[in-house]
């Protein structure tokens, strides 16, 4: 099982983790991908946008799907579909997303509220399906007030063959920094693998974080937006103990324009160039003139457009 081979995942991010992001982060050696979150009630009702997002392709596996909700019976329901429609390698039950419209929707972290009643959504998925099955979820929701402990150890009971912990408190969304040292308590309180997420940003990074915590592997979600050569840079690292340069500004700008490409054929230019446009001011930061070029990656409405404007980076880089 891939949660057992001390994996880089890429993490799910709604919004930016589609189709050919996932497979340009695999292609750049991330060892598993997960989808954008997919309502588990939106499958349930053959939602077209949903089915859409919950596909899986050859190239991004392997893939986990994640689906999320609070009630026990859609999610066992969602997870039978997710099996049988879009047979992913397997499933992961977000009760990590601290986005108001979920949170206060009783969805995501709200499920750290309400222990029986997480426990016994993992215990309905796991009965649903055999497929490989992890839950990502917080700390709890208010800093300094941790349930990471006594979920995991819930988690576990129930039937999940992996936990993937983000090192924050729902009430931080992203702000200040992963706990380190409570990702390794939960790594401590249980016999199933633990993969740490959280301000892993770097071949550094990576390492603190798997010393200082133990863990058997990796979430790296928004350290790869701009920078999807980071799982290389992370495997090669692990793998044969070599430290590799980061990419050149025209290296990145290749892997964006590869990135669009995908993005184009699998959903047209015109939708293709909106939701690439945040992609491109990741991929342009650091370079020189960059809140300039930013502004123009907000504009840009098709390949053409970004053919052009990614020349005009390279040449100002080089002046």
């Amino acid at each position: 099982m891939f949660f057992e081979q001390r994996p880089i995942f890429l993490g799910p991010m709604a919004g930016y983790g589609d189709h050919a992001f996932r497979r340009i982060c695999r292609e750049s050696g991330a060892d598993v991908t997960v989808t954008e979150m997919v309502s588990a009630k939106a499958m349930c009702f053959h939602d077209k946008k949903t089915l859409f997002l919950a596909l899986v392709r050859d190239e991004e596996r392997p893939c986990v799907l994640q689906i999320f909700g609070s009630d026990a019976e859609t999610m066992a329901r969602a997870a039978s579909i997710a099996r049988e429609s879009f047979r992913p390698d397997g499933l992961d039950i977000n009760m990590g997303c601290p986005a108001p419209k979920i949170f206060c929707n009783g969805d995501g972290s709200a499920l750290l509220n309400d222990l029986d009643k997480a426990q016994a959504i993992v215990a309905a998925v796991r009965r649903a399906t055999d497929l490989p099955l992890s839950v990502k979820f917080r700390l709890g929701i208010k800093a300094g007030e941790s349930v990471a402990v006594d979920a995991a150890r819930r988690f576990e009971a129930a039937g999940a063959d992996c936990l993937v912990v983000h090192g924050r408190y729902r009430e931080q969304f992203y702000s200040g920094r992963a706990d380190r040292a409570e990702i390794k308590a939960v790594k401590q309180s249980v016999g199933i693998p633990v993969i740490a997420n959280g301000d892993i940003d770097s071949v550094e990074a990576y390492a603190e974080t798997l010393r200082e915590t133990g863990a058997d592997g990796v979430m790296i979600a928004r350290g790869a937006l701009g920078d999807p050569q980071l799982f290389a840079r992370i495997r090669a690292f692990r793998d044969r103990g070599v430290i590799l340069p980061p990419p050149s500004l025209e290296e990145k700008l290749e892997l964006a324009t590869r990135q669009f490409e995908y993005a184009v054929t699998d959903k047209g230019e015109a939708l293709a160039a909106r939701e690439m446009r945040k992609h491109l001011m990741c991929y342009v930061k650091g370079a020189r003139g960059a809140s300039r070029f930013k502004q123009a990656c907000a504009r840009v409405c098709g390949l053409a457009d970004w053919m052009k404007l990614k020349e005009e980076i390279l040449d100002r880089s080089s002046g």
